[in-house]
Formats: structure tokens, sequence, C-alpha cells
């Protein structure tokens, strides 16, 4: 895992919406899904996966947009409607925070991509590993542990 410093913060692009995050990130992401990429306008969204409990909305009150399903809910601010991070029901122990509302994110690179069945021909990332979907939920344990090990 990359060297970052705790508590990791960030905000909105106007600032009326500020988080935290107290734990070191589980794994690193890009999206490739054509809903990412609707929703970030651009080639893929990119996330961190943090834990449930180490993620705190500091100031503000975020509004779902985006998906506003039963399984998933992207949190944005009202004001400048930025997408901050995407909590997924029932509570599976992380939040995805959306790596560019960090106000340190010069350490993210992502560590995997997902759906890359659905990218843009010349969007590339340069993530270690590469799924056409999302990996199996069998797979994840052992990507959050060689991702934590990056750091050693």
């Amino acid at each position: 895992m990359p060297d970052i410093t705790l508590p990791m913060t960030g905000s909105c692009r106007c600032g009326k919406v500020r988080f935290s995050v107290t734990a070191a990130p589980l794994l690193t992401m890009a999206c490739h899904c054509t809903g990412c990429q609707r929703m970030s306008a651009s080639a893929y969204s990119l996330s961190v996966a943090v834990p449930s409990q180490a993620f705190e909305v500091t100031q503000g009150e975020p509004v779902i947009g985006g998906l506003h399903g039963e399984q998933a809910r992207h949190h944005h601010c009202d004001w400048c409607k930025s997408w901050l991070f995407t909590r997924v029901a029932p509570d599976m122990g992380f939040v995805n925070v959306r790596a560019a509302m960090l106000d340190d994110r010069a350490w993210f690179a992502p560590f995997i991509e997902t759906y890359t069945s659905e990218a843009f021909p010349w969007a590339k990332t340069g993530a270690t590993h590469s799924y056409a979907a999302f990996p199996p939920m069998e797979a994840y344990q052992a990507l959050i542990a060689e991702y934590a090990a990056l750091g050693d």
C-alpha cells in the first residue's frame, strides 16, 4: 500500500461537504463501466475502498444522486453536485470514496480495474489486476491482502 497520512480528508468541489477517513484503504480501483463513465463524464471512475467505520462526513449533508437503489447509493453535494462516495447495502464493510475528492491524492494509483469489457479502447490505467466485470467475491480477500502488503 502506498505511503499515506491519516486521517485522509476530502471534500466536494465547492467545499460544502467534507469527510474524513481514519484507516488505511482496503483497495484502490478504476471502474470502466458505462454507468461510471456517465457519472464521472470520463473514461472511468476512480475510487478508494475504505472501512465503513473509518469513514465520516464531517461537514454538510450529502444527498443521494445517480444510483438511488437499495443495493447501492451514490452520495453527492447538493450544491455543486460532486459525486463524493458510494455506499453498498447491506453494508459490506467498506465505502467507495471518489479518489479525486481527496485533499491529498498524489499517492493514488488504481490497484484493480473493473468492467474492462466496457472500457474505451484507449483508456489504460496501469492497474495491477484487470477484470472484465467485477472480481468474484471470493477474490476480494486475497486482493485486499495483496494491496496491504504493497507497503511492507
